[in-house]
């Protein structure tokens, strides 16, 4: 619930009139746009195209529905759509059964519309308000009694998103502080939410924290969930291999890294361009690869990429790494043993014995701890991958944090073959400066330092 969907207040419309039902102890409001296309889901636009995102509104809208009528059938809860936009686009729920009340919102932005939809509620004689967006669909059934019950011993109940706002706000009276001077769409909304509950001395509970799908690295939620979700992106294809580079200012190595895979039979080439400006984007696109705009950073980058793949196979690869001649058979041949993901045998590009002694460490380390990192090309089943939900949508350590994931689930294997990736690092810093700062970031991540603070020091470093 960060973003404001639109700053315009609705007119009055037929829509506007339907209530059945103005009373109850328990409100449950569902704040939504009508999906109109251009005007909802705007930042996944560029990925999936206007029509794509309203398609996908509108299927995230019907399950957040569907499980407020699950919760309504077990709990005494009222249900309330408060819509926006323009009432001339059909908004599919209209007469939705599960919908006992359905209004345009007021106000000229979300803290005003957040507001006026709490203090409407109260004013109807409802003792508890809860209210959700449509941009969660981890949300449950299960999670919504527990916000009332967290309701009933707390002023506030907030359910944190991970992207640092949140998807559900539950009160007992109007509190209309609440809703003013906050960042909206911004990550320093759940932030100043809990100071303003600090101020005006409210206590407050809070729910687990869940996804919102805004950005193309979120739409991994919804391929993991499937369903009628999922019917607004890509179905996987069986047999392909969808490889996924995710780029920076990479012109000068991308071209050598995806000629050897544009004729690959039953395989995708999938780059993911964190915001280049040297070019990277635009020689993607002459290549002939798919070119995903995404959020700078290598974890969103990678999910965003993966999302929207077709392959039933993912490989995610460094654009400073080479694929060996036979890596088809390799990742079919190490699948089929059983294992969860493999990865290639670490291999730099340099001659020289510190290299090696690199490599002998890295190879030790990948095939005993089953820790492969990111430049040895990582393999696995798409269905595993979006069943673990992606990596960490984090700007470094996303791969050390999602091989150990992995390895919980199964076993990962290391391939013969290997994929040699350039040693451009180790030459820039030193060899020793360069592994031994490895090892510091990999130290200071266990020691539960933020991966955010560790990609700092690391850029500081570079510098």
């Amino acid at each position: 619930m960060q973003r404001s969907p639109g700053s315009q207040t609705v007119a009055p419309s037929p829509l506007a009139t339907r209530t059945r039902s103005e009373s109850g102890d328990r409100r449950l409001i569902v704040m939504t746009r009508i999906p109109e296309a251009g005007r909802v889901k705007t930042r996944l636009i560029p990925v999936l195209g206007a029509a794509g995102a309203a398609a996908l509104h509108a299927r995230l809208l019907e399950r957040t529905l569907a499980t407020g009528g699950a919760h309504s059938e077990t709990s005494p809860v009222t249900v309330e759509l408060r819509y926006a936009g323009d009432t001339e686009t059909p908004l599919p729920i209209a007469d939705d059964a599960r919908v006992s009340i359905c209004r345009p919102q007021k106000g000229t932005g979300l803290g005003e519309r957040l507001e006026a939809a709490v203090a409407c509620a109260v004013d109807e004689h409802a003792r508890a308000v809860v209210v959700i967006g449509t941009d969660c669909p981890d949300l449950t059934a299960e999670i919504l009694a527990l916000a009332w019950q967290k309701l009933q011993q707390a002023d506030v109940v907030f359910g944190p998103a991970r992207d640092g706002g949140y998807y559900l706000i539950g009160v007992k009276k109007s509190h209309r502080e609440l809703f003013h001077d906050i960042d909206w769409g911004t990550s320093r909304v759940l932030a100043q939410s809990l100071a303003k509950c600090r101020q005006l001395g409210l206590s407050v509970a809070l729910l687990p924290v869940l996804s919102d799908v805004d950005c193309p690295e979120d739409l991994i939620t919804c391929r993991r969930i499937g369903g009628g979700i999922a019917d607004a992106l890509p179905r996987s294809i069986p047999g392909m291999l969808s490889v996924i580079i995710p780029v920076l200012n990479e012109v000068q190595n991308l071209e050598s890294a995806i000629t050897p895979l544009l004729n690959e039979p039953d395989c995708e080439v999938i780059v993911s361009d964190g915001g280049s400006t040297d070019g990277t984007a635009e020689l993607a696109e002459q290549l002939g690869c798919r070119l995903i705009r995404a959020t700078r950073g290598r974890g969103q980058q990678l999910n965003a990429g993966a999302a929207l793949a077709r392959g039933e196979f993912l490989l995610f690869l460094h654009a400073d790494t080479r694929l060996p001649a036979c890596f088809r058979e390799e990742i079919g041949a190490t699948l089929a043993t059983g294992a969860i993901a493999g990865a290639f045998r670490f291999q730099l590009d340099q001659s020289g014995w510190c290299y090696r002694i690199i490599e002998w460490g890295t190879n030790l380390r990948s095939r005993y701890l089953q820790l492969p990192y990111g430049d040895q090309g990582l393999f696995l089943r798409t269905s595993d991958f979006f069943s673990l939900n992606g990596f960490q949508n984090w700007p470094f350590m996303e791969d050390f944090e999602f091989s150990r994931r992995l390895k919980r689930h199964g076993d990962i294997r290391i391939c013969l073959s290997a994929a040699p990736t350039s040693a451009r690092r180790w030459k820039r810093r030193g060899v020793f400066q360069t592994t031994l700062m490895n090892q510091v970031c990999i130290t200071l991540y266990l020691c539960g330092v933020s991966p955010v603070s560790i990609a700092k020091y690391y850029q500081r470093w570079r510098k």
